[in-house]
């Protein structure tokens, strides 16, 4: 595509958003990405056996339908058809019981006991105030919001630790377990300022949009990006790897890569006191994953985990915390936090008739290279006996294997970074536009930026903007 007008390094969610929101604009985009497949995070592919459709990275999107970037697209009319499960999420424990998050926040309310009026009061306000809540928090934290009074109102819940608010706000050890598993998502340890905000923003999506996921697999949502982009003019090539900033002629060139390939990319252009912040930005955990094929769906024992799309894995807050704990500390967890997506259930695409697959992942240290299948399993075991005979393939990616995936995934980072407060408002380094560079035209797009980790376009929604804005 000679004479473009901007390059797009990386094809992830970020890198396509960044390259839609430039072309839609009318400006002429090329993206470029390294891997032999488009998508980065957004990919699937029959790991296991023939016919069983899995995930590579990303498979549950409750962003897609909650962001402001991809409400604005057509993906319907790309072959996108977003799967929402009877129940978001389902949580068990050890006595064969579990809660279930429904769209429903009354339903969901009424599964919680003593509990119920407390979950109204704290997930009400943000459910059904998305629309102000989402443009606060997808966005950078260091500008004036167009919604301050909502931001605020969350600011004040979501700065707090996790454990802190789920013992706050709740008696019951289900309620509490329940928050805990979903601010588990942050991969930071409960005890950290912050984490409660991934809570609340995980639990306010489930109940105003559900945790989707596409039927026939994630690469359907990168599939019809790209076709987006290319009905507004714009291109994506795979097998195209940028080495160096000096061999795009374009004069606008957006990132979509961790911060320390900018630097490598950027060269010796780059000045020292930036390139080293790139160096010392922290990267968190890693998820080290498990895809099975089974004989059959996961025997439950508590049977109302059938309807939901996602499973939580952990019992206890206090199991929860102690597994979140473990990776800080450079250990493993003997009892890991497991999450599991059990698409097929309500995807027959994703196996052949009568067989199912299983997407579960835990957090170990960055860059582990312990083998976690077993205790994955064991978790798994434990809320539904029975299901290591049910096992017919697995496919077992650890932290290397993810970031020989995906760069972008740095020792099996799959949120672009430590989600610490901290890192949060300095990502990658604490200025009011962390889109820019100091190189005029070159911009950093990915999930390293605000808001991080996520299937939601935002951070290159925000860095094409940035680039749109300088252009003028």
């Amino acid at each position: 595509m000679p004479g473009e007008d901007a390059v797009v390094v990386g094809s992830g969610p970020n890198g396509l958003a960044a390259a839609i929101t430039l072309a839609r604009a009318g400006r002429r985009v090329l993206v470029r990405e390294a891997e032999g497949t488009l998508g980065g995070g957004l990919r699937s592919a029959e790991l296991t056996l023939p016919g069983f459709v899995h995930d590579v990275c990303s498979a549950i999107h409750p962003f897609v339908p909650a962001s402001p970037f991809f409400r604005q697209l057509p993906l319907a009319d790309h072959g996108v058809e977003l799967i929402d499960p009877p129940a978001a999420l389902a949580h068990p424990f050890d006595d064969g019981t579990a809660v279930v998050v429904e769209r429903s926040l009354d339903a969901t309310a009424s599964g919680l006991g003593q509990d119920a009026d407390a979950y109204r009061r704290l997930l009400r306000p943000l459910s059904e105030g998305w629309d102000e809540l989402a443009e606060g928090v997808l966005g950078p934290l260091v500008r004036i919001p167009a919604s301050p009074v909502a931001l605020a109102r969350f600011g004040v819940r979501g700065i707090r630790p996790a454990a802190e608010l789920a013992k706050h706000a709740f008696v019951t050890e289900r309620a509490r377990a329940l928050f805990a598993g979903c601010a588990a998502h942050s991969m930071v340890p409960l005890e950290r300022r912050a984490t409660a905000a991934f809570g609340l923003l995980l639990l306010a999506a489930a109940h105003r949009f559900g945790w989707p996921f596409p039927r026939g697999g994630a690469q359907r949502i990168a599939d019809a990006l790209v076709a987006v982009l290319r009905g507004y003019g714009g291109e994506a090539v795979a097998g195209s790897p940028v080495d160096s900033r000096a061999e795009v002629s374009a004069p606008t060139v957006l990132c979509d890569v961790a911060p320390r390939e900018l630097a490598r990319i950027a060269g010796s252009r780059l000045p020292r006191k930036y390139a080293s912040r790139l160096a010392a930005f922290r990267h968190g955990p890693a998820a080290f994953k498990v895809d099975f094929a089974l004989e059959g769906p996961i025997p439950w024992r508590a049977e109302n985990c059938a309807l939901a799309g996602t499973v939580h894995l952990g019992g206890t807050l206090a199991e929860i915390a102690e597994s979140e704990r473990a990776p800080w500390e450079a250990r493993h967890a003997e009892r890991p936090f497991v999450l599991v997506a059990q698409q097929s259930l309500f995807d027959p695409t994703r196996a052949p008739t009568g067989k199912h697959t299983a997407w579960a992942y835990c957090h170990v240290p960055n860059g582990s290279s312990f083998d976690m299948t077993q205790r994955i399993e064991a978790q798994i075991e434990r809320f539904a006996p029975g299901f290591g005979g049910l096992v017919i393939g697995r496919s077992v990616l650890g932290p290397g294997d993810l970031e020989r995936h995906d760069r972008n995934l740095v020792g099996g980072d799959i949120n672009g970074g430590a989600a610490t407060l901290g890192s949060l408002l300095a990502r990658p380094t604490l200025t009011r536009s962390p889109y820019r560079t100091p190189l005029d035209g070159l911009y950093l797009c990915s999930a390293s930026t605000p808001p991080g980790g996520g299937v939601h376009g935002m951070c290159g929604y925000w860095a094409a903007r940035a680039a749109l804005s300088d252009a003028l």
